[in-house]
């Protein structure tokens, strides 16, 4: 990612978009939740009413009054339930459209800088548990525990006994609250932590599953996944212990509160300090008091997961606010330099590739060859800007790759990997790289340089063929060349190929030399990496990359055939200059 020199005010002001408007929102939900709390002593009045006026005069036109004033402000306290309940439900599903864009863009990023799949896709399920957590209870909880004291006072004011008797109770139950957000605060991470290693295992086995049935080892990848899963399990059976316990010992207290205070109204009636109207009143005001209290520890699970996803999804908007997009520069046409670049891998942090520097011209064409696990699709990676480079920089067009819009610099850049994956979509689609706005005439023009046009139209639906998750239905041949076709869109200045012929036939291999030259000829720039040397048929140059570093640069005459120029660490090699003292040399095999 491209950092730019952002200050902790701009962070804090990306952090306050992130819930811009949802002030306002939330002093109406406060609001609201105030009016329904006041109609929700309804009960507690209307108990008073009926025992010390309507039974005490035998009055039915009063007992019906009552009644028909309690009903009318119980339905409006459940219109306001309605409308607090639909309210945020709607903000879970404002923050979900805001975030959940950014989480994904995040998710496609993090796995460039060596994290798992389950740890990139965890952000998106960040803000499944928040918009989830908002359609729950537990927000109505945490909304009613500031107006508790509006029942304590109304308790107080029957009997001050009965109020020190609720503000005791009320002590106790969030004492539990405290020691519940205490006691589960220490395993929350331990236990979000065991779901993504969990859905990794899960997601390699998924993804490999021909390679486990074929070789027998998917009992062995299903017992490497119940491991984690008990870890898991273990973990999370810890946590809900806590929070159920604690969540069943409130209960307990609220039930013997609520005796307490119909046995402390008893003695006081019985006194003659209470009428019994009150003991009714205070114990129905008592529990509702209360029951936030209660309702808050048994969402308290979900509260915590909340409020965890809430401060990832943070930290993810801080980040991205501190990305910079760069001022637009025109197409590059003339060169790519690599000055020295030292690549590491984001996972390890252990240096793959060193000072490492060739300079190319528009119209040249780059072998890369050398022994697997030397360097060159290390190499691939940064120069396309998958990943970054320590030291040293990748120029195109003198102009260093960030300086680029990412959006922008891959529409001049095009890209076959070594492990080809099309996308769940079209033909067509794949092809344009899923622009909305391709141009029909670019992509069969692709296909044709790719020379699959012939092979597509056969196709049940020609380019409107549906390929299925990963283009499970093509052969892996079929799949490098529409890979190829897709590189090779809208004629990007740099292609870049990584063992473009793996899966070839004849066939494909001619059409791979016909596209190299094409590139060559519209004064493009290829790069390919090979292992077969029918891939560099069309190339002028040739670079060997093993253990790390460029060994040598030069003609493909040369390093294949004849004499090598040897490339001290840091030299940047360019095809342009001419070669009059010759470093060191050796033979090559083909």
């Amino acid at each position: 990612m491209r950092g730019s020199n952002f200050t902790s005010a701009q962070k804090r002001k990306a952090a306050e978009r992130m819930t811009q408007g949802l002030r306002g929102i939330v002093v109406f939900l406060f609001s609201v939740s105030g009016i329904v709390n006041v109609l929700a002593l309804t009960g507690s009045f209307y108990m008073l009413q009926i025992y010390d006026r309507a039974l005490s005069s035998g009055s039915i036109p009063t007992l019906v009054a009552l009644s028909a004033l309690a009903i009318g402000l119980y339905l409006f306290q459940g219109l306001f339930d309605v409308i607090r309940s639909q309210v945020l439900v709607r903000v879970g599903a404002r923050l979900d459209k805001r975030l959940a864009p950014l989480a994904h863009q995040v998710a496609i990023d993090m796995p460039r800088f060596g994290f798992s799949t389950a740890e990139a896709l965890e952000r998106g399920r960040d803000v499944d548990t928040v918009r989830g957590f908002l359609g729950s209870q537990g927000p109505v909880a945490l909304f009613d525990l500031p107006w508790m004291p509006l029942y304590l006072v109304f308790v107080y004011l029957l009997h001050p006994l009965l109020g020190a008797l609720t503000l005791g109770g009320a002590f106790v139950l969030t004492l539990l609250t405290i020691t519940t957000e205490i006691m589960t605060r220490r395993w929350s991470g331990a236990t979000h932590q065991a779901v993504i290693e969990r859905n990794a295992i899960a997601d390699s086995n998924a993804r490999n599953a021909e390679i486990l049935k074929a070789m027998g080892m998917a009992r062995r990848a299903v017992g490497r996944f119940d491991r984690a899963n008990a870890e898991h399990l273990k973990l999370q059976t810890r946590t809900n212990d806590i929070s159920g316990s604690f969540g069943a010992i409130s209960r307990v207290l609220r039930m013997i509160l609520q005796s307490a205070v119909l046995g402390l109204g008893a003695y006081l009636t019985i006194q003659g300090e209470l009428s019994a109207g009150a003991i009714i009143a205070a114990s129905v005001a008592s529990a509702r008091a209360l029951a936030p209290v209660d309702l808050a520890i048994g969402n308290w699970k979900a509260t915590v997961a909340a409020r965890d996803s809430f401060r990832r999804l943070k930290e993810t908007v801080i980040a991205l606010a501190d990305l910079e997009r760069p001022m637009p520069l025109p197409a590059p046409h003339r060169s790519l330099k690599v000055e020295g670049i030292t690549v590491a891998a984001p996972d390890s942090g252990r240096v793959l590739l060193s000072e490492v520097g060739f300079d190319l011209r528009a119209g040249q064409a780059l072998g890369i060859i050398g022994p697997s696990g030397g360097g060159k699709t290390t190499l691939v990676r940064a120069l396309i800007g998958i990943w970054p480079v320590l030291r040293g920089s990748v120029r195109l067009d003198g102009a260093e790759l960030t300086q680029w819009d990412e959006e922008e610099l891959g529409g001049h850049v095009g890209y076959l990997p070594q492990d080809v994956s099309l996308l769940n979509g079209t033909v067509e689609e794949n092809i344009s790289r899923f622009d909305p706005s391709a141009d029909p005439r670019a992509i069969v023009a692709a296909a044709q340089a790719a020379g699959i046009h012939e092979m597509i139209v056969r196709l049940p639906e020609g380019y409107r063929t549906r390929l299925g998750p990963q283009g499970a239905a093509l052969s892996a041949g079929q799949r490098q060349r529409i890979g190829l076709a897709r590189a090779l869109y809208r004629d990007p200045f740099l292609v870049v190929m990584d063992e473009p012929n793996s899966n070839l036939d004849a066939e494909g291999e001619t059409a791979l030399t016909e596209a190299i030259q094409a590139i060559r000829a519209r004064g493009g720039i290829a790069l390919v990496i090979a292992h077969r040397p029918s891939a560099l048929v069309a190339v002028d140059l040739v670079a060997v990359i093993q253990n790390g570093r460029m060994t040598a640069f030069g003609s493909k005459e040369e390093i294949i055939g004849g004499t090598v120029r040897r490339a001290p660490p840091g030299e940047v090699a360019s095809a342009s200059v001419p070669r009059a003292r010759p470093i060191a040399t050796e033979r090559v095999p083909a």
